[in-house]
């Protein structure tokens, strides 16, 4: 399992790829954004990885290998 990074900013938001590696609730209340979705294009036949605006950033065959290219790429 890859490292975990926490990034806060100078609001003192922070924001990662959610993981459980870190108990986030024991820092204060969370307020959780997705960056990505991840869901099937009839069309295509192929899993897509889509920003908050809907723009395919990455399709596959395999559902396994869109979270895999998130983890790596968001």
């Amino acid at each position: 399992m890859s490292a975990c990074v926490l990034t806060f900013d100078s609001t003192g938001s922070g924001s990662c790829l959610y993981s459980e590696l870190i108990d986030l609730q024991s820092i204060g209340a969370l307020e959780v954004t997705r960056a990505t979705n991840i869901e099937f294009n009839n069309g295509t036949q192929l899993w897509e990885v889509k920003d908050v605006h809907g723009t395919s950033l990455y399709s596959s065959r395999s559902r396994t290998e869109c979270l895999e290219w998130e983890q790596q790429n968001i």
